[in-house]
């Protein structure tokens, strides 16, 4: 195979290599890897799904091979011949074409057969090359940008730019973010259905670990920025740690036992308020049933001690990741997020909580309702630019206290109304148990047995309201709070008659 044919390109907005005082951009490629390639695939249509590498059109140097290449996997796709006969009418106006001679062009690409053995080959230094040519459009924006004093200075929103920019090239292969199709686009959607008609008709996305709140919202999905808010001690970071666990619990259950339906994810917990070890010890108390105020003070029997350690050894494999650094950018937060993307294959990211995230310094510099402002906008495009669910904590106003009702309400998000705005879901926790026991009135007195019937009743009861939902309806979601093991769970059918 003939190595990689070097040629000067001029890039659109690199330095003009005249006047930069270093040597030309150089643009890595191989045409006769491309003729190759395609040769190949008009040989025998099949190796088109043998690929070893995610192939498309953009990747060519020479566009003509591009759209020569995707017109044979569109025709590969519907059970069609792709040849040089088939393909004339498709490029019969094609000028590229007819510069390089015509049909007999690609009937030349054809006739050594012997170029099957090196499709494969082929195709992955195609690729690779292609990768190298964005990594070089990248490194001459980014000189660009850095040498061009002419508007504001801003280093740091370069240095993000650049970062992303990098992760796409890492993921996609491309410096842009390319546009979707509708055809693509539904093929995603009915993908989506099917996956939930799979799991039983109620789960599409990520499971929470609760029935209710999938059968609600479906799970959480791609791209999608959840809130979920409530005053302290409603249970935040409990419910947010419990459907943690349970995506990257029903991950590890899928990873041993192969199938097509996928709803569970290694979760990155990025905890600005607790330390890794205490969110550790949160489920480990859950699993291995003890309470979790006794396991911090020691205070457990040797027969606990042993399930905690059996516990402990049965999720070594969790790909439960927790980042615990204290007074985290929202672009730190993102460049920690990217690397464990590429690196772990992260698929959900929990923030706990959002208000402890700090935004840039310029930002910072003005109010906090325009810092929270561009924290959420950071949290949205990340859940976008990953293709992940971001499940961001909040916390609520005092305003909640001043009122008869407790339940909270969208007026109660903290700070900014572009929490609201940006959400794709908004969640609310609300305990009434809580509140009735501030409530208490004294012993003996006439309103103590009214009160303490009512406590009974209301014992262990909890409940997520649904505020806002893009995808569907709104509404409250019964479930079950267990205090001494921070654990959530639906209720039994009977927990939440009378």
């Amino acid at each position: 195979m003939a190595s990689p044919a070097a040629s000067i390109t001029r890039i659109p907005g690199a330095p003009d290599p005249a006047r930069a005082s270093g040597p030309p951009v150089r643009l890595p490629f191989n045409i006769e890897a491309e003729k190759a390639l395609l040769g190949a695939l008009l040989i025998e249509n099949g190796l088109v799904a043998e690929l070893p590498v995610p192939l498309d059109e953009v990747h060519f140097m020479e566009q003509l091979h591009g759209r020569v290449f995707a017109r044979i996997r569109q025709m590969a796709d519907q059970g069609r011949v792709a040849s040089p006969v088939t393909l004339r009418p498709l490029f019969a106006d094609d000028p590229a074409l007819a510069e390089l001679g015509g049909m007999a062009y690609l009937v030349g690409l054809t006739e050594d057969p012997a170029i099957l053995l090196a499709a494969r080959d082929c195709a992955r230094q195609i690729y690779d090359l292609a990768l190298l040519r964005a990594l070089v459009k990248v490194g001459t924006d980014l000189v660009s940008a850095a040498t061009d004093t002419s508007t504001d200075v801003a280093p740091l929103a370069q240095v993000e730019a650049a970062e992303e920019a990098l992760y796409r090239v890492a993921e996609t292969g491309e410096v842009a973010g390319a546009a979707t199709s509708f055809a693509q686009a539904a093929t995603r959607a009915i993908q989506m259905t099917a996956r939930a008609m799979k799991s039983g008709g109620h789960l599409s996305g990520l499971t929470m670990g609760l029935n209710g709140l999938n059968a609600k919202l479906g799970g959480l999905h791609n791209s999608d920025l959840v809130v979920l808010a409530g005053r302290p001690a409603m249970g935040k970071t409990a419910l947010a740690t419990n459907i943690a666990f349970h995506c990257a619990m029903r991950h590890l259950l899928e990873r041993e036992q192969p199938g097509e339906t996928r709803n569970g994810a290694p979760v990155a917990f990025f905890s600005l308020e607790m330390s890794a070890d205490q969110l550790a010890n949160r489920i480990l108390a859950e699993r291995s049933g003890i309470n979790s105020e006794d396991l911090r003070r020691g205070a457990i029997r040797q027969e606990e001690f042993n399930r905690l350690a059996r516990a402990a050894q049965e999720l070594a494999e969790l790909p439960l990741i927790i980042d615990d650094t204290p007074a985290l950018t929202i672009a730190g937060l993102r460049t920690r997020a990217r690397r464990l993307k590429r690196q772990r294959g992260i698929g959900l990211i929990v923030v706990d909580y959002l208000q402890l995230l700090q935004g840039s310094a310029r930002a910072g510099s003005d109010n906090r309702v325009q810092e929270i402002s561009e924290i959420t906008r950071g949290l949205k495009t990340l859940a976008k630019e990953l293709d992940v669910p971001v499940l961001a904590l909040s916390q609520l106003s005092r305003a909640v206290e001043a009122r008869d009702d407790k339940r909270p309400q969208l007026a109660d998000l903290r700070e900014s109304g572009t929490i609201e705005q940006d959400a794709d879901i908004v969640l609310f926790v609300f305990r009434e148990e809580y509140y009735h026991a501030q409530k208490k009135p004294e012993d003996g007195s006439e309103k103590f047995q009214a009160w303490l019937d009512k406590a009974h009743r209301i014992e262990g009861r909890a409940e997520v309201i649904v505020a806002k939902q893009r995808h569907g309806s709104t509404g409250p979601v019964p479930l079950m709070f267990a205090s001494k093991f921070t654990r959530f769970s639906d209720p039994a059918e009977d927990d939440w008659s009378g």
